[in-house]
């Protein structure tokens, strides 16, 4: 049993962080702490929690959450993690940030898209990228795990078998992302009010999303060379869920059938990948678990592969990923909580 502690509870993905983690058995909740007036009991901010966690969310008071737990989640806004995260790994303990603060390898690169320089480059060559499907060895040894965004989670979910079997070409990757409206977070904004977004479908940040870099980061350490996608998200009036189409062209003519067998062989050990019907795709398929479905069709007259994701962006895109790389980094059943 090891002793927890969330630093942002109060949000969408530390909600859900709480819900997966009251449940699980190997772990106890001994510390939460978010950005609000006052100290306040957790079942006073979720009702749904009165007589399941009686723990009180405070006001961030680094030394007591050091010394109340093990291993901690930042569930933070970009750019606060690197604040935050140096000092819980200077006093041993581990840290499992879903914010962006540690994806990036390139700290210029993340000036770039984050406009803050990064304070903090020991712990970012440090930190382990937390997609378990790929580099599962690595989180069993990590003390930093950078959890991977929502968008980048399907989109290199889906790519990463056409790549390494070499059968599509790297410089015409098209992604078309859709996700429901707690993707940008529990914040007020004009933008994301009801009446705002309700009955209209946006684009936004077309080709110059925040993600864009981590997907061409990651794609370009499996192609083994540089790969930079088109990439064009959308916010859909729903409150949770991705769906991304994917565009490949096929270096060569290749059956469905062979292109099944190739992502069936990758995802075979995988227990939160399900290679499913493409012409029967829903994201109510994958809301409230953490899988990530993928579906395959072949345009044989354009040369193109369409591959079709679906997650649920608050668990597979964020909390539901980052439990799972939590027991793989502590050794416990890596399904643990999430089924």
């Amino acid at each position: 049993m090891i002793k927890i502690g969330i630093i942002g509870a109060t949000g969408y993905t530390g909600e859900e962080l709480i819900k997966i983690l009251i449940r699980h058995p190997h772990v106890r909740l001994t510390y939460l702490a978010a950005k609000i007036d006052k100290e306040q009991p957790i079942d006073e901010i979720f009702p749904y929690l009165k007589n399941r966690l009686s723990l009180k969310c405070e006001i961030l008071d680094i030394q007591k959450a050091i010394s109340k737990a093990d291993l901690f989640f930042l569930a933070l806004p970009h750019t606060i993690s690197i604040k935050v995260a140096p000092i819980l790994l200077n006093h041993k303990k581990q840290v499992i940030d879903l914010s962006a603060d540690y994806r990036l390898k390139n700290s210029n690169v993340y000036k770039k898209w984050y406009e803050v320089v990064h304070k903090d480059k020991i712990n970012l060559k440090k930190s382990v990228y937390g997609l378990p499907e790929l580099y599962r060895e690595k989180i069993k040894n990590a003390d930093l795990i950078a959890n991977p965004g929502c968008y980048p989670t399907s989109a290199i979910l889906s790519i990463a078998p056409a790549l390494v079997s070499g059968i599509i070409k790297c410089d015409s990757i098209i992604i078309d992302a859709k996700s429901g409206a707690t993707g940008i977070g529990r914040r007020a904004s004009m933008s994301f009010f009801y009446s705002e977004i309700n009955e209209s479908i946006k684009a936004y940040k077309i080709d110059c999303h925040q993600h864009m870099p981590e997907i061409d980061q990651e794609l370009s350490k499996i192609a083994d060379k540089k790969v930079n996608v088109s990439f064009c998200p959308h916010l859909v009036p729903m409150n949770r869920g991705i769906l991304e189409t994917i565009y490949l062209k096929l270096k060569k003519k290749i059956s469905l059938p062979q292109v099944l067998k190739i992502y069936e062989r990758f995802y075979k050990t995988e227990p939160f990948v399900r290679i499913v019907k493409a012409d029967s795709f829903s994201t109510k398929n994958v809301l409230d678990t953490n899988f990530c479905d993928i579906g395959l069709r072949i345009s044989e007259n354009r040369g193109l592969l369409v591959v079709v994701s679906a997650i649920d962006n608050l668990l597979k895109g964020a909390s539901g990923q980052a439990v799972q790389n939590m027991n793989i980094m502590c050794g416990f059943p890596e399904v643990g909580g999430l089924l």
